[in-house]
């Protein structure tokens, strides 16, 4: 394929800031008559959506589902896109791992006139509730700038699936595509040797973007100079392998990039020479408790790291929630993580049989901290890798896209009180009628199922989770198994963001009565 639009459906990630003018106080003092009204839910009218270059490999296969769920509020239509973004080599790319530095504002990554141009636009789905979906294959895929309009634009979801056959980083590495930001954490990444790490920077904007990457490993801060004032284009894409920016490898460090001008999409895909890869996403902001959903029951490994980007030291309580309750890792109650220090801690196969999620919590003073999973199914060589970060609640909507008619799971946990949620299985991509279920989720534990089957599913579907009552969390996990390898990624399902809060407003003319 080459570096040119890709056309499927796209529609919401990002808010569009929708705003009012409020009631003001009239020049006698005096404010309107009545109470004040009460804020509403609107839909977004805007969203946006960045998706990073799948990989490298020219044995990868990709497959793009893209996703609106039905909202109320939204009647009419509204129109979506997606274009290629350029893609900008890093340092190591254009020198044969000569030396490896990535480039700075001196145009290394990056080129300087800022004119890398983006494929050419094209309109996308025109209707909500079906996913649509694009295969591509090779290494020439682009990262993707996504926007939706009107109709399409509450709760659009994209996701890339990529299965790539064998070589370093061979597995499923999959990703929702992320809305444009410039504050990332990244927990669980690695400098190792026999591990690749890229941190993908893709600016959305007419402007170039300037970022910061920061690296942290057990010690602290790693010494680096390179990482600093990394310049991407407009509407390109710059990949930044972060072992390049330190001569100080570490199994497990943290990596932060911020934005200091503009802002950029940013996702870490990791590939080890022995474990295979997946996407690492970002972390939820910095919390005193985090949640860590959709453990596999099956997981053989788990790595928890942690950071705490504050200035004082974290002490947390471990917690895993499993089907019949929340119980304490023997051997692992606590775990201390010292103030701008990356910890990790190998809890092995702590869900014994069955899906689970991890409960972070403070044991006193409650401290901000990131974290994330590195989850590893099977045995010897035939082993594969997913990244479980910290998520925030599904909150009003959340969807997962791509799933197919087995292989996949959706593990939800109420770490509060008992909680209910209501499932919406789309209609297929190529066929079939939506199906809805509702489940109770008790508290304190995870509730792992198999999603319900649109009836007469033919092709992908998209799943969408809705509280009901209570706080939920959820992540899906899609099996991809091949060549006896169990082949599988899994994605958080946080808030999709189709609402925005939007405060009641009334014209009042005395103020132009001064």
């Amino acid at each position: 394929m080459n570096r040119t639009t890709l056309s499927l459906i796209a529609a919401g990630g990002a808010l569009a800031v929708v705003t009012g003018l409020a009631t003001l106080t009239a020049p006698d003092g005096s404010a309107a008559d009545g109470p004040a009204k009460a804020a509403e839910e609107r839909p977004v009218d805007r969203s946006s959506l960045l998706c990073p270059a799948p990989s490298s490999s020219d044995l990868a296969d990709t497959s793009y589902t893209s996703f609106t769920p039905k909202s109320s509020g939204t009647d009419g239509k509204g129109s979506a896109e997606l274009a290629g973004a350029a893609r900008v080599p890093d340092e190591d790319e254009k020198s044969g791992k000569e030396d490896g530095k990535a480039g700075k504002g001196d145009g290394r990554a990056g080129k300087e006139d800022g004119e890398a141009k983006p494929g050419e636009s094209v309109p996308t789905a025109e209707s909500v509730g079906k996913p649509v979906t694009e295969e591509v294959s090779g290494a020439d895929a682009p990262a993707l700038v996504g926007s939706a309009e009107g109709a399409l634009a509450p709760g659009w979801t994209v996701q890339q699936t990529t299965t790539i056959g064998a070589g370093s980083g061979r597995g499923v590495h999959g990703l929702a595509c992320g809305a444009p930001d410039t504050d990332f954490w990244f927990p669980g990444a690695s400098t190792a040797k026999g591990r690749s790490d890229y941190v993908h920077l893709t600016n959305p904007d007419d402007t170039a973007a300037v970022v910061d990457i920061e690296l942290f490993g057990p010690r602290g801060a790693l010494d680096s100079e390179v990482g600093e004032d990394i310049r991407v284009p407009p509407h390109s894409s710059v990949p930044v392998l972060l072992s390049t920016l330190t001569d100080e490898p570490q199994t497990n460090v943290t990596a932060h990039v911020t934005a200091r001008a503009g802002r950029v999409g940013a996702a870490v895909q990791a590939a080890d020479d022995e474990l295979g890869g997946d996407w690492l996403p970002a972390s939820a902001d910095p919390a005193g408790s985090v949640v860590l959903p959709g453990i596999p029951k099956d997981a053989t490994s788990v790595r928890l790291v942690v950071f705490a980007p504050g200035e004082a030291d974290a002490d947390l309580k471990l917690a895993l929630a499993g089907p019949h309750g929340s119980i304490t890792p023997a051997g692992n109650e606590t775990l201390h993580v010292k103030s701008g220090m990356t910890a990790a801690v190998d809890l092995g196969d702590i869900t014994k049989g069955e899906a689970g999620s991890l409960l972070l919590t403070p044991t006193e003073d409650s401290v901000p901290v990131v974290a994330a999973l590195r989850v590893t199914r099977g045995k010897g060589s035939r082993q594969e890798t997913a990244f479980i970060p910290a998520t925030a609640p599904v909150g009003d909507r959340a969807t997962a896209a791509d799933n197919r008619a087995k292989g996949s799971t959706l593990s939800l946990v109420a770490p509060g009180k008992t909680a209910k949620v209501r499932i919406t299985a789309s209609a297929g991509s190529q066929g079939g009628s939506a199906v809805t279920k509702t489940y109770t989720v008790k508290g304190g534990t995870t509730l792992a199922v198999e999603p319900p089957v649109p009836g007469g599913l033919e092709g992908s579907y998209a799943l969408t989770v809705e509280q009901v009552s209570g706080t939920v969390h959820a992540a899906r996990m899609l099996e991809l198994p091949e060549d006896g390898v169990p082949m599988f990624t899994i994605q958080t399902l946080p808030d999709d963001g189709g609402t925005i809060t939007v405060p009641q407003a009334e014209q009042d003319l005395s103020v132009l009565q001064k």
